[in-house]
């Protein structure tokens, strides 16, 4: 329930944002009901409220939501739903949820944690953003308030905590790189696609890496066979 409860309140930011970014009390509440993931939404607003395009702006944000199909698989297997639960169970798959899932020791924690987090969450997430749809249309221009800022302020809340790895902090510095550089080059939206571009590209670069040293021990391998038999010759 803390999860819930301190994540959910997230919502308002958001709700606030969505408005500020020219969507309606409607278009904000749907968003939240039906997709349901804090970075999409962001993403999508924040590239809408940058002048993109609706459909690239929802490209981005796609790309955005995939990782939840990865966490899908995992929690499948230790959930171990009914097939007739499976597809309501999936609206709450999101990084919260998941995280409190994989943290439990048993089945009935898991499915506890898990139905505990998302409850909390999905009930306070919508009706924050409920209130802070409303509450940017009673205060007027969100710019004027400096509430344009508060959407890419919470995603970075949240992604921040996330970057514990160098694979993880190399991705989000080239992503950043990308991003900023095609800014002014490139229609808004646009830009958030190609920094997607980061996670392989680091990808292929340990893989590089990882060959190289592969075949570098096989080659001294090969070496020591040759001068071990060469020595045993003589």
């Amino acid at each position: 329930m803390g999860v819930g409860i301190a994540v959910g309140l997230s919502g308002f930011a958001f709700g606030v944002t969505s408005a500020g970014a020219g969507l309606t009390l409607l278009q904000s509440c749907a968003l939240s009901l039906l997709v349901f993931t804090g970075a999409s939404q962001f993403a999508l607003v924040g590239a809408l409220a940058a002048g993109g395009n609706p459909l690239t702006a929802a490209a981005g944000a796609f790309f955005l939501g995939v990782r939840n199909t990865f966490y899908g698989l995992r929690l499948s297997q230790l959930l171990a739903l009914p097939r007739y639960v499976r597809p309501f169970a999936a609206q709450w798959v999101i990084d919260e949820t998941t995280a409190v899932a994989l943290a439990q020791p048993t089945r009935r924690g898991v499915r506890i944690g898990f139905t505990v987090t998302g409850l909390t969450l999905y009930v306070l997430w919508n009706l924050t953003t409920l209130l802070g749809a409303l509450g940017a249309e009673a205060i007027g221009d969100t710019d004027a308030w400096g509430l344009d800022a508060a959407g890419p302020a919470c995603f970075l809340a949240l992604l921040a905590p996330m970057l514990r790895t160098t694979r993880e902090r190399a991705v989000a510095a080239i992503a950043v790189v990308l991003g900023l550089g095609f800014l002014p080059l490139l229609p808004a939206g646009v830009p958030v696609l190609i920094a997607a571009l980061a996670a392989p590209a680091v990808l292929w670069f340990e893989g590089r890496q990882t060959g190289r040293g592969t075949a570098g021990e096989s080659t001294g391998e090969s070496g020591r066979g040759t001068t071990d038999r060469k020595g045993t010759d003589r």
